[in-house]
């Protein structure tokens, strides 16, 4: 297990679709999470930005970019991209240099103003770039791998339409309180039965949308939170960024082929694998948690996760649903957020809104929302060409 750090502040931009620069929503999150820490930004010593591809210039250095944006005071600076991982990689990259003693605190930012409609490749023609021959050979978006997901589910374990309406009917109610949702109205299994096709079987509204929207973290060493007056901050205890393990026997997003079949497959795949590096390294186990925020690009994704984190055993996801357990209330509470199926993707920013909304669960501050006697939690999702993505908070 590594050293804790100490999570002193979180800040978000509501997630919608504002028509703004992303840098906008990255310094109004970042001020708000320095409001929060009670920091100035002149007190920062390093700002970490998790990079959008659609940005231009500015968004593949959005270190650099907020920095100036918030006024230069020599900070030291960082810039990363690891797609929808970017931010899971922003905070470990703050944990690094915190505990290296390369900063006392540091500040991590993530913007992006998102396309209306599903993402698609950069321009160019790039043929040996597995997004872009997705796209242009298959014309497999993201829609369309998440209706194979779905598929999947339905065909091995048993799982039903009326099952991924029900992820949605439950995330939708939690994303109706959560002031920083761009959904905030609760829906219907009814509702999400109406709603158009988009990849058989998932529906309109069984799949997240594109987003603009923004979230920022302070992150210090505990000696620093100590002497800042914060006795017992949250702490992020484990963060993972693995990636997946020879051979993938099952076709995960973005890639279009298996590897060769005559290797027998990992004891794992490649998100139980992220799981069990952030448990390992946190030193609990999915019995010790008390809720999660996962990354529900559809609502059968989500079942996925359920046990890709142990959270149950392989085909029972559903029933974990069913019962109640994944609901707030429940046993282990799932996206009490309301999840991306209340904000929708704002790439580079999601993984930290996620840990936004553990430290804020984890020192009791959401209302209706909250989880009764929080005390861990983690944060899961996966970025493209294999970047692995969890977070584990403690309080």
């Amino acid at each position: 297990m590594t050293d804790d750090v100490a999570v002193l502040g979180a800040g978000m931009h509501p997630w919608g679709k504002w028509g703004r620069n992303f840098v906008e929503y990255g310094v109004a999150a970042a001020r708000a999470a320095l409001a929060d820490a009670g920091l100035e930004w002149r007190d920062i010593g390093s700002i970490v930005g998790a990079d959008t591809v659609r940005g231009g210039y500015p968004g593949y250095v959005a270190g650099a970019t907020f920095a100036k944006a918030l006024g230069w005071q020599g900070a030291r600076v960082a810039s990363v991209y690891a797609a929808c991982a970017s931010g899971a990689q922003a905070v470990n990259t703050a944990r690094a240099q915190i505990l290296s003693g390369l900063a006392d605190v540091v500040l991590v930012v993530g913007a992006d103003a998102a396309p209306k409609g599903f993402f698609r490749p950069a321009g160019g023609d790039r043929p040996e770039d597995p997004d872009w021959l997705r796209f242009r050979v298959l014309g497999a978006t993201n829609p369309a791998y998440f209706g194979l997901y779905a598929r999947r589910r339905m065909a091995v374990h048993g799982d039903t339409p009326e099952d991924f309406a029900q992820v949605k009917v439950k995330n939708s109610a939690l994303g109706a309180l959560n002031p920083n949702a761009r959904y905030r109205k609760a829906v219907t299994a009814d509702e999400v039965a109406a709603s158009a096709v988009v990849a058989d079987p998932l529906r309109l509204l069984d799949i997240c949308a594109t987003s603009d929207g923004g979230a920022a973290l302070v992150l210090s060493g505990m000696d620093f939170a100590r002497r800042h007056g914060v006795a017992d901050p949250v702490r992020i205890r484990a963060v993972s960024t693995v990636t997946p393990r020879y051979p993938n026997t099952v076709l995960d997003l973005p890639d279009i082929a298996t590897d060769s079949a005559a290797v027998q497959p990992a004891a794992e795949t490649f998100r139980e694998s992220i799981a069990r590096a952030a448990y390992e390294e946190a030193e609990v186990g999915p019995e010790d948690l008390s809720f999660a925020e996962v990354y529900d690009l559809s609502t059968a994704l989500e079942l996925q996760w359920y046990e890709d984190l142990g959270l149950c055993g392989e085909g029972e996801a559903a029933k974990l649903l069913r019962e109640g357990t994944t609901a707030l209330g429940g046993r282990i509470p799932v996206n009490a957020s309301g999840g991306l199926a209340s904000f929708g993707e704002a790439v580079p920013a999601q993984a930290i809104a996620q840990v936004c909304e553990l430290t804020w669960q984890l020192r009791g501050a959401v209302g209706d929302r909250q989880v009764a006697g929080a005390r861990v939690g983690i944060a899961a999702n996966q970025g493209l060409f294999g970047h692995g993505s969890a977070v584990v908070a403690v309080r």
